[in-house]
């Protein structure tokens, strides 16, 4: 068996991924190939630190965030496989790839299971595994960042949905899919590999992790109080029945032109990229390790 590298994030989901540290000293002490463990201490430490390690397998102990910096460590040395023990608040990935949110089950996952080639979404040149967005979304993940300090569970999300809502207003947009331009009044856009995020929420339920495609919800010219009445279906993805402003598509790429500077969203990191977009796939894969 080879070698385990655990990177830590202490503070995810509120110091329960430094929880786990003793789940995994209890659980590894016996494990033939032999482990480590690093904490990180600083934001996006953990890309550093699994780009600089030589170890083939590395772990990342934390909510999707951390994920996400591991796997843009491993992705740019250029070879490893990632695992997951989801110590976060939110976990959506795990839900798409089908590993337990209990981190004994995890860690089992990590000695017994099998790996996974997932494809990687670009955006802009950054890479990201899970979901990337545009519109209210991107508004939501800007306001949650700063209601994360007040309220530190899966909540935050929801609450900064019905704040943001109070001020946002549609986005006109021209939006290039595979090459056909069309415009819309965009409320929201999301787009990538997995099903969920925002803590659970089913966004993309026809998503595919590993089908060298990317998958699409655009929520288009629909009232605040149609937003509103509309948000619970997301949670089982049953959003999608709502054809008259909910459409969904799978594609190579996608390209974004908007009138006013808009923020992006990918696995949870907000970013300005001013008026224009574009989505596509990494030409390489990343290894996961599932049950």
């Amino acid at each position: 068996m080879e070698e385990l590298f655990f990177i830590i994030n202490p503070v995810a989901g509120s110091g329960k991924s430094l929880s786990i540290k003793t789940i995994i000293e209890e659980n590894m002490k016996d494990y033939p190939g032999g482990f480590s463990i690093s904490l990180t201490k600083n934001p996006k430490e953990a890309t550093q630190i699994a780009y600089e390690s030589n170890i083939n397998t590395i772990i990342a102990v934390g909510g999707d965030g951390t994920v996400t910096e591991v796997a843009k460590g491993i992705i740019r040395r250029g070879y490893g496989t990632l695992g997951i023990i989801p110590g976060g608040t939110g976990n959506d990935l795990i839900k798409s790839l089908g590993i337990s949110k209990d981190p004994r089950d995890a860690l089992e996952t990590i000695i017994q299971g099998k790996s996974m080639k997932v494809d990687i979404g670009l955006a802009n040149g950054h890479k990201f595994l899970n979901i990337g967005s545009v519109g209210l979304d991107a508004e939501v993940t800007h306001t949650a960042q700063t209601i994360k300090k007040q309220i530190k569970s899966g909540l935050s999300y929801i609450f900064s949905v019905f704040i943001t809502l109070i001020k946002f207003k549609k986005k006109d947009v021209t939006i290039e899919i595979d090459g056909r331009s069309q415009k819309k009044g965009l409320v929201l856009f999301a787009i990538g590999n997995g099903k969920y995020y925002g803590g659970g929420l089913k966004m993309i339920p026809d998503a595919n992790l590993n089908d060298g495609y990317l998958h699409a919800c655009i929520v288009k010219d629909v009232s605040k109080f149609r937003i509103l009445t509309i948000f619970p279906e997301v949670f089982k993805g049953t959003h999608l029945r709502h054809k008259k402003y909910v459409e969904t598509f799978k594609c190579k790429e996608v390209k974004f032109y908007s009138q006013q500077d808009i923020y992006m969203n990918l696995d949870g990191e907000v970013f300005s990229p001013g008026k224009e977009i574009s989505f596509s796939l990494a030409d390489e894969k990343l290894s996961i390790i599932v049950p």
